[in-house]
């Protein structure tokens, strides 16, 4: 892509409309949608909608910084980049130009199990920190054998993924009957081919494909996707599994998925040193609660033992200065930087990293708190939708 077209992205809905122009509509879709009616994906950007700033004039804020800790790692601004598998589908580098852009950018960029490239291939080209999210699979020798080597490929914590014993029920992607690996049919045919770019990727491409699991399937099973389905949620776990993942992982451990206070303490106590608040981006239980609206009960409650951290339509900087107002340490985005892979890979999502550190170090000025480690939730009000 050109520099000059770079230039023109001033933020998330750029990329996002980019990546639709570039994406097979299934592709698409896959990214964008959610579970069920979308009730909570709309609601995830609602509740940050409902909040405003309180701003303070004149205040020296003549030297700012965005950056903060996050689970011992200095980054430079309050934004990570979550956990969101197969990004092969949207570029042929998929989750490899994430992990550069995440590097380049000063954050972490945390590889979900179900990446198109292995734990090993993604820590070979990152320049930066990086988390490994595990799913609760029923099989301990699958667990640790992922814990294994993300410890010896240099991961710096762990994110177990919890609201997941069945998949949700993802209307989209039954509509347009996604499939792994995608299959041409008659209509994805037609919609293909004004996608030059996406066609090529793909047919040059490695192969899409969940490549952290390629060693671990048993012969007998017969292939990833199979295996997959049948083993990935455990509906039998309870919390007693958090505590033998504490024994096996001996590093930072963030759990993902908490939408209670009851939820977080029970996580706090059996040692999770980081509470993650969210809703799988409305992926799984629709009409669960919009993460920002939880979030300052959990902060209150567990905040002073265990860092917080919150997903859920983070799309700006001013999104994530608001939810560091309401007690999160950091907020992690996915759509953000899949659609920016999608809309043309590394480079788009390196200067949609740009505009968004740039928005948390305007917010900052213009709420009169120059450090973002001072924001307090005196900067926010809550305001009614309506508003």
């Amino acid at each position: 892509m050109r520099s000059a077209d770079l230039s023109r992205i001033s933020g998330y809905d750029d990329v996002r409309a980019r990546a639709k122009r570039r994406l097979p509509k299934a592709i698409f879709e896959f990214v964008d949608g959610g579970a069920g009616a979308e009730t909570t994906l709309r609601a995830n950007r609602a509740a940050l909608d409902r909040w405003r700033f309180d701003p303070r004039w004149l205040v020296d804020v003549s030297a700012r910084d965005t950056s903060t800790t996050v689970l011992g790692e200095r980054v430079a601004m309050p934004v990570l980049l979550a956990p969101a598998g197969l990004a092969r589908l949207a570029h042929t580098r998929g989750e490899l130009d994430a992990a550069r852009a995440a590097g380049k950018a000063g954050t972490i960029f945390c590889v979900s199990t179900a990446s198109s490239f292995t734990i090993e291939e993604i820590a070979d080209v990152a320049t930066g920190p990086l988390w490994f999210q595990l799913y609760l699979w029923k099989s301990d020798e699958v667990i640790e054998r992922l814990i294994s080597r993300a410890r010896d490929a240099g991961y710096k914590a762990l994110v177990l993924t919890i609201d997941t014993p069945v998949v949700g029920n993802r209307e989209r992607d039954v509509r347009n009957g996604a499939s792994l690996p995608p299959k041409i049919r008659l209509d994805t045919a037609l919609d293909a081919i004004g996608k030059p770019g996406w066609v090529l990727d793909y047919f040059r491409g490695p192969t899409i494909q969940m490549a952290n699991l390629r060693d671990v399937v048993p012969p007998h099973v017969g292939s990833v996707p199979a295996y997959v389905d049948r083993e990935l949620n455990d509906q039998a776990a309870t919390w007693d599994r958090l505590d033998w993942l504490r024994r096996t992982w001996d590093g930072p451990l963030a759990v993902k998925g908490i939408l209670s206070v009851r939820d977080a303490l029970e996580a706090v106590r059996r040692g999770a040193d980081a509470v993650y608040i969210s809703n799988h981006g409305g992926r799984q239980l629709d009409s669960s609660p919009a993460t920002l609206d939880v979030l300052p009960a959990i902060a209150e409650a567990v905040g002073d033992r265990a860092e917080i951290l919150v997903d859920g339509g983070i799309r700006r900087g001013e999104d994530a200065v608001k939810a560091r107002a309401l007690g999160a340490r950091a907020t992690l985005a996915g759509r953000l930087w899949f659609h920016a892979v999608g809309a043309g890979g590394q480079v788009v999502l390196e200067r949609l990293l740009e505009v968004v550190q740039a928005d948390v170090a305007r917010t900052l000025s213009l709420i009169g708190v120059p450090r973002l480690d001072d924001v307090s939730g005196d900067s926010v009000v809550a305001c009614s939708s309506e508003v």
